[in-house]
């Protein structure tokens, strides 16, 4: 099967939950079929010569975007009915380009990742096309509205309103699409919700797995620190859990590590807490770490962070919300919690009794070992992707 993929971000280094979710696609399904990734890059950083996938796929092509054409992007898009990111990625000059390399490499399927980049082919009608959501979009913009200012609620409300209409366009313009989770599919706000299939993201348990090493942070917490959802959970473990902490445990150890930390990010650094930026192997932060905490309190999607920890045996505390995106309510894989004394409550829990700390610690490791291997998700991908053709000869 010849696939073109695309994506609005080049899917290396895996830095971002989308990039991650693609690289592990292309690299399963390049072991049977040819891939053909056309990726734009927005950041200028990306390097070839370091870039796996080219080991890998059929063809690589990454446009940058440049600063200029982004900013020409998103003051046309303020007169067009497409959501602002949608706007940021899209170029008419790109597209012309997408258009000549799908004539040229006569794929059987286009793959196509977020909404961001479906403006580029929706509108294809003879070769198959799939959407991946990942996750809602406009589910996450609207718990954004509920937690920001005058001037940014204004913003969000008019791109959610925006986010909404196009998600329902692009599954009619699409012919199969796929999301992560459930609850995700559930967060829809169309009635033909119920077509839209799972694909859940897996975990690479070869290359995360338990490392035996000195614990010396109590509390880790990872992900690409200029995402708001992690700003905003970094953000909560310090000003909301801490100070309860604290008066418990006053020599509590925390570790805040991940790509891009803004400037209030860097400013919650303290002689208790540590914040780390880039690193490219993340296992060298989960090994110092006695638990995993994920106070997210908005965002969507499976987060990838949780499935890390859980494969390098480290118990995990999260909220509700996160939970979800994992497990049903029954399994006792993870300690859940949503107030600040909730998690303070679960914590202490998990310091005090190393052998409870072990017990919910396996329970994830098995969990997360047995429900998200990537080859058998990407297998299962791989129908969706036969079916699909099989429905359009």
């Amino acid at each position: 099967m010849k696939i073109f993929f695309l994506t609005p971000r080049v899917p290396y280094p895996i830095d971002k939950g989308d990039k991650l979710r693609a690289y592990y696609q292309i690299k399963f399904l390049s072991k049977r079929h040819e891939i053909y990734l056309f990726s734009l890059d927005e950041n200028s950083c990306y390097k070839a010569e370091k870039d796996p996938l080219r080991d890998i796929c059929k063809k690589v092509k990454v446009v940058k975007l440049s600063k200029l054409k982004i900013f020409l992007n998103l003051l046309v898009g303020l007169f067009r009915d497409i959501p602002l990111q949608t706007a940021y990625y899209y170029s008419s000059d790109i597209k012309k380009e997408i258009k000549k390399e799908i004539e040229q490499f006569k794929p059987d399927l286009i793959y196509c990742q977020l909404i961001r980049s479906a403006e580029y082919v929706r509108n294809i009608q003879s070769i198959p096309k799939i959407i991946d959501y990942v996750d809602v979009i406009s589910k996450g913009l609207e718990r954004r509205i509920r937690r920001t200012n005058i001037f940014w609620k204004l913003i969000l409300t008019i791109e959610h309103k925006r986010a909404l209409k196009y998600e329902k366009i692009v599954f009619d313009d699409f012919d199969e699409r796929i999301i992560i989770t459930t609850e995700d599919q559930d967060q829809l706000k169309f009635e033909e919700k119920g077509k839209v299939k799972i694909i859940p993201n897996g975990i690479d348990s070869d290359y995360y797995k338990p490392i035996p090493f000195e614990r010396k942070y109590d509390l880790f917490f990872s992900g690409n620190l200029r995402y708001p959802p992690n700003v905003d959970a970094s953000i909560f473990i310090v000003e909301e859990i801490l100070p309860l902490l604290k008066l418990k445990v006053p020599n509590i150890k925390v570790l805040i590590a991940g790509a891009a930390p803004n400037s209030k990010i860097l400013s919650l650094q303290s002689k208790t807490v540590v914040i780390k930026g880039w690193v490219e192997d993340i296992r060298e932060y989960y090994k110092q770490a006695k638990i995993f905490l994920a106070p997210m309190q908005i965002g969507t999607g499976l987060q990838n962070k949780l499935l890390q920890a859980m494969t390098m045996k480290i118990p995990c505390v999260t909220s509700e919300l996160t939970k979800k995106g994992i497990v049903s309510s029954g399994e006792n894989i993870m300690l859940v919690a949503n107030t600040p004394q909730e998690y303070v409550d679960q914590i202490l829990k998990l310091l005090s009794d190393q052998k409870y700390a072990d017990e919910i610690a396996e329970l994830g490791f098995k969990y997360a070992k047995t429900h998200f291997d990537w080859e058998q998700i990407t297998q299962k991908l791989e129908q969706i992707f036969i079916s699909t053709i099989k429905k359009n000869n």
